[in-house]
């Protein structure tokens, strides 16, 4: 009896340890924290959704050519609680992102902050690291 105890706690104390890390979440590694990007574009789609609230933008650039970024921020419970909501931007709106981009280049970034078309700014989690030193 005292080795099945034995041999179960030490299968108990395998499984947990190896799962310990399935616990983890997983970090902002992949985005340049040096530096922000501004994005000037059109909402196409705002999910409001967990584990991670999604922006999908329209960006013009210089020629014309439309670019696709998708910009996420964090969950909605922790969106709402500094003022963000599922009503806040809609398709079609005319939005100023200020995101983190991935550093591989793709269209990709972590909102630091958006400008709204009536003038509002909502502050994302994002921080990044400015030239002169501060934390924005």
């Amino acid at each position: 009896m005292k080795a099945k105890f034995l041999t179960f706690f030490v299968l108990v104390l395998v499984t947990s340890s190896l799962s310990l890390p399935l616990l983890a979440h997983h970090g902002n590694a992949a985005y340049d924290d040096s530096k922000a990007i501004t994005l000037k574009g059109t909402v196409t789609q705002w999910l409001w959704a967990n584990p991670h609230c999604v922006l999908h933008i329209d960006v013009p650039d210089e020629h014309g050519q439309v670019a696709s970024w998708i910009v996420e921020t964090e969950n909605p419970t922790s969106m709402f609680n500094i003022g963000w909501t599922k009503d806040s931007m809609k398709p079609g709106d005319k939005v100023t992102v200020t995101a983190l981009a991935v550093k591989n280049g793709a269209q990709i970034g972590r909102i630091v902050d958006v400008l709204l078309p009536n003038g509002q700014k909502l502050i994302g989690k994002a921080r990044f690291a400015a030239a002169d030193g501060s934390n924005r």
